[in-house]
């Protein structure tokens, strides 16, 4: 045989700062399909098929360990779990042999033949093997079976299937295809996980040999990778088509599915969100996915079949590239597929980083067959050991997540922009209009008033202005408008009315979970288009599909006053800053200001100004413009509402308008929904298109700031920001957290100082109609509707959400206990 130091290669590091080849073997056994095994600091492969090979990280020059002992070929390794002393087991069609790699060198250097300790024999091909965090249990899986051998006392050479051995603790059996992976629970000793190729996976308990939990079918391709992630409690398992599918472990959940990502689908979200930044130019060593690695043009029938799933640590990333919320958020996975390498974070569903082989043209395998990841924490690098799928190359790869990540992250696209405003309006932004000019028009309309309250009544009736008996009242001609609700000015809303207290909102609450006072808001069967408690929270508003508007004291007791006067369902509803108007769009193509002491619109916006209809609408600048959107575009308009009362030409609408600007997407697609802060001074304006992007606006510039492109798979129906409230003090940047939601695709929470999403949540029935989304006056909370009419929330930095009511945590993405519906 070749002597080892001739048959690798080391290309000297001189790839990239990313990824370096550091080496490769040519063996004349194919090891596509064997499971391959990576420690901290040692790789194992097999090598011309039987001889299992080492390689080490301390000293790269030092002669390869060979180790002779399988007469067959080498189908499974793995590595134990403790340093002192490292195990390795290795399996073949006649034995399964745990090696200790020490004593296996020191024999090496002795000039003696190594020995390993035989655990089973003639159990059948072996696809996986793995052993358990203490070292003292392997579990080998065999076809559909799977062995589960005590270390300590191994088996006899002579023994068939080991029937009657002291090795073998259990043998598991209940599979319909072939195990392809196993993991042990790293909390509850003697719980172990498999996937197979039936598309399932099961939970066992070995110390008594039965079957937990069988789970359905998941996908029509075979499950073949495996993960437990002991900090959020989770499962992860990938198939051969590229999907990854994750259940919670928590007690009580039930293995309940959090979500499936498609790793394809999010691998060209990556690749269409950093193309159109236009941050980068194609290098030569290309740092972002290549459209054929994706899939596109000539190579449409290109899988991503999810060969090995290990944690990644990013740790090292600085804060400004990865822009996560908290450490938590450091906590990814390494997804090995054959086309590439992808650092996938488990918190937002999104892939951070992609590494395909065929966009370096210095790595010698395009296309892998198996793979082994694990990351080292002394240096933050990962080592990645590689089996070409065609011919007999294997190559051990050393890769920087931080690097990659850094290079592929857009750092730069959300630099600067900010939710509460860090400067002065500029003298050519629309916002510039004059707020100063509102007190002199105050005061000019305070004058008028003035000077008609202090007509008297005179004898002469001639003059339109004297107020005289039987001029008064309004005559009964169509040309004036009747008054539809006759206990608008007694049965309004009215702060002394209001039962509510004011109370400052305790930032310390748990989640709400008993349901409060039920009404309803129409005597037949009507869909809530929108509401909207006041800034004081003493009143709440809602918009019908039957096109009324209602207050409703924030108690729900008493009859509601009703707002009349729409032909279309009511789309948005709004209070303004000093809760003296009620601002309402419908379908109609019209726009209403109501006084919140009357039923009489103060504005009416007419069709005439709008050729579709108002998607959203509200008051913005503490009450200063009107920001609405029709179509395609969103304007800015300024008001005056004209307070005065002239019973003689109470018909006659002295209010009025000014279009200020309008701006359209970059795309010029129609608009679904826009948001933005009234209760503070804030140049930002989120929007959101049909075309599935999220576009910020900053009016102080007067342009569009950044985009989002793909923020979800459908397009967004509501932007949610955290707007603040009056009875809690909050820290500015949170105020920079939203949350957008779209049709099937759950719900994201985003920080525009970076744009990127932060957290992902799903599992709330959400498939046809769109429900909406809000925060809690804290900040700490969000809450999200579901189709099985049950409510659902979030935290902050502690994000929740709910098939029941259920309260998911931000951080680990875990619900609490369900609540109500």
């Amino acid at each position: 045989m070749e002597n080892p130091q001739d048959i690798f290669s080391s290309n000297g590091g001189c790839v990239s700062d990313i990824v370096t080849e550091k080496y490769l073997v040519e063996s004349r056994e194919s090891a596509s399909h064997v499971q391959l095994a990576c420690s901290m600091q040692h790789c194992a492969f097999p090598l011309d098929g039987n001889e299992l090979c080492l390689w080490s990280t301390k000293d790269p020059s030092h002669e390869l360990l060979i180790i002779r002992g399988h007469h067959q070929p080498i189908t499974a390794m793995a590595f134990g779990n403790k340093v002192n002393p490292l195990l390795i087991c290795s399996a073949s069609l006649d034995y399964v042999i745990m090696w200790n790699l020490d004593e296996c060198r020191e024999k090496v250097l002795q000039g003696l033949v190594p020995r390993g300790t035989v655990m089973g024999s003639l159990l059948g091909k072996v696809l996986c093997l793995q052993l358990s965090p203490d070292d003292q249990v392997v579990a080998v899986c065999a076809g559909n079976k799977i062995f589960t051998l005590d270390i300590e006392q191994p088996c006899s050479v002579t023994c068939i299937e080991c029937p009657d051995t002291q090795a073998v603790l259990a043998k598991l059996q209940g599979h319909l295809g072939p195990v392809t992976a196993v993991e042990f629970c790293p909390w509850q000793a003697g719980i172990i996980i498999s996937v197979s190729e039936d598309r399932g996976f099961k939970v066992w308990d070995h110390c008594t040999g039965s079957l937990i939990y069988s789970s359905s079918v998941l996908s029509a391709y075979p499950l073949l990778s495996l993960f437990i992630d002991a900090e959020s409690r989770q499962l992860v398992t990938g198939c051969a088509d590229g999907q990854l599918w994750i259940f919670s472990l928590m007690d009580g959940h039930h293995y309940r599915r959090v979500a499936r990502v498609d790793l394809r689908k999010k691998t060209e979200t990556f690749f269409t969100r950093r193309l159109k930044s236009g941050l980068y130019s194609q290098p030569e060593e290309s740092q972002l996915p290549s459209t054929s690695a994706l899939g596109k043009g000539e190579q449409v029938g290109v899988t991503f079949p999810i060969l090995r799933l290990a944690p990644c640590d990013l740790s090292r990333v600085p804060r400004s590239a990865c822009g996560c919320l908290s450490s938590e958020n450091t906590r990814c996975l390494w997804i090995g597929s054959s086309v590439g390498l992808f650092v996938f974070n488990p918190a937002n569903l999104e892939v951070e980083a992609a590494l395909c082989y065929k966009d370096f043209h210095s790595l010698s395998i395009p296309l892998a067959g198996s793979c082994a990841l694990r990351s080292r924490f002394a240096d933050g690098k990962a080592l990645c050991l590689l089996a070409s799928l065609f011919g007999g190359k294997i190559a051990v790869l050393e890769v920087d997540p931080a690097a990659l990540v850094v290079a592929q992250q857009c750092t730069r696209v959300g630099q600067g922009l900010s939710v509460p405003a860090s400067s002065c309006v500029l003298p050519t932004s629309p916002l510039y209009l004059g707020i100063a000019k509102e007190k002199s028009t105050k005061a000019a309309s305070e004058q008028r008033h003035a000077k008609r309250n202090v007509m008297k009544d005179q004898f002469l009736v001639f003059h339109s202005k004297i107020k005289s008996s039987g001029y008064a009242s309004a005559p009964h001609l169509t040309m004036f408008s009747p008054k539809t609700n006759i206990k608008s000015e007694s049965k309004g809303p009215s702060r002394h009315r209001s039962s509510c207290t004011r109370e400052a909102y305790a930032v310390d609450c748990a989640v709400p979970a008993k349901p409060g006072p039920r009404v309803a808001a129409a005597p037949a069967c009507t869909r809530v288009c929108c509401i909207q408690y006041s800034g004081d929270g003493q009143w709440l508003a809602c918009g019908l599909a039957n096109h009324l508007c209602l207050v409703f004291d924030a108690s729900l007791t008493g009859t509601p006053a009703v707002f009349s006067g729409h032909d279309g369902a009511v789309n948005a509803i709004c209070w303004s800053h000093d809760q003296r108007w009620l601002l309402s769009a419908a379908r109609d193509r019209t726009l209403r200001v109501w006084s919140a002491h009357g039923t009489q619109p103060a504005l009416l916006l007419g069709k005439d100004m709008f050729s579709k209809p108002i998607q959203s609408a509200q008051f913005y600048y503490i009450d200063a413009f009107i920001l609405l959107s029709s179509g395609p575009e969103f304007q800015l308009l300024k008001y005056h509402i004209d307070t005065c009362k002239d019973e003689m030409k109470r018909y006659k609408q002295k209010s009025k308008s000014r279009l200020v600007c309008r701006l359209s997407m970059m795309d010029a697609g129609d608009m679904t929904c826009l948001s933005a802060v009234n209760d503070f001074y804030s140049h930002i304006v989120l929007t959101a298109g049909r075309n599935r992007t999220v576009e910020v606006f900053d009016l102080n510039a007067g342009c569009s700031a950044a985009v989002i492109a793909e923020a979800h798979s459908r397009p967004v129906h509501q932007i949610c920001q955290n707007k603040g409230s009056s009875f809690t003090t909050q820290q500015p940047q949170a105020y920079n957290v939203f949350l957008t939601t779209a049709i099937g695709d759950g719900m994201r929470l985003w920080d525009l100082r970076t744009l990127r999403c932060e957290r992902h949540f799903e599992g709330h029935p959400n498939r046809s109609y769109p429900c909406g989304i809000a925060f809690s006056p804290c900040g700490r909370f969000a809450a999200c509707g579901a189709e099985d009419r049950h409510t659902m929330g979030s935290s902050r930095y502690k994000i929740m959400l709910s098939t029941g009511v259920q309260w998911h945590d931000l951080g680990s993405l875990q619900p609490m206990p369900p609540g109500f519906k």
